[in-house]
């Protein structure tokens, strides 16, 4: 007997896209696509209707952006795993973007070396970030990480503890 496939929904605007990724996720017997919507609004609708596993989702949406589709699909499918996948390479979006709760932020141009790594990564609950945007979020944690060292160590100088 075998497991069920995990249930996808693409929300992705430019259509030559989204015929893409539904044409590399029906070549994994273990994912199926349960929907396509082209807008963030419908986004949420389908997705309350749907509860999908795992939600593609573009930034750059009609109605609604895909930040702000990701924070309401939490209420009203907060199961739903998110990955973002998304032609915007800006680091601050994209940290928006996971700030959403999403499991991680795949850049398009990446996508084909990275897209099913990504999925993969997000259904076990790890997080992924495209290879062109990692730099930032190791500076970022890098950064955050001396940030903490040097006040523990100030903390300690003073003989505050």
């Amino acid at each position: 007997m075998g497991t069920s496939p995990i249930r996808v929904l693409i929300v992705e605007d430019f259509e030559p896209w989204r015929r893409f990724i539904l044409s590399e996720l029906q070549k994994q017997s273990n994912l199926q696509v349960v929907g396509e919507v082209s807008d963030g609004l419908e986004a949420v609708q389908l997705a309350q209707e749907l509860q999908p596993d795992l939600i593609l989702l573009d930034v750059g949406l009609p109605t609604i952006d895909g930040i702000e589709a990701a924070r309401r699909i939490r209420q009203v499918s907060a199961a739903s795993k998110i990955l973002f996948v998304s032609e915007t390479r800006c680091p601050e979006i994209a940290e928006e973007a996971l700030n959403t709760g999403a499991g991680g932020y795949v850049v398009k141009s990446d996508a084909v070396t990275e897209l099913l790594a990504a999925i993969k990564a997000v259904l076990q609950g790890k997080r992924f970030v495209s290879a062109s945007l990692a730099g930032h979020f190791l500076a970022t944690a890098v950064g955050a990480t001396q940030t903490a060292l040097l006040t523990s160590m100030v903390m300690i100088i003073s003989g505050i503890r």
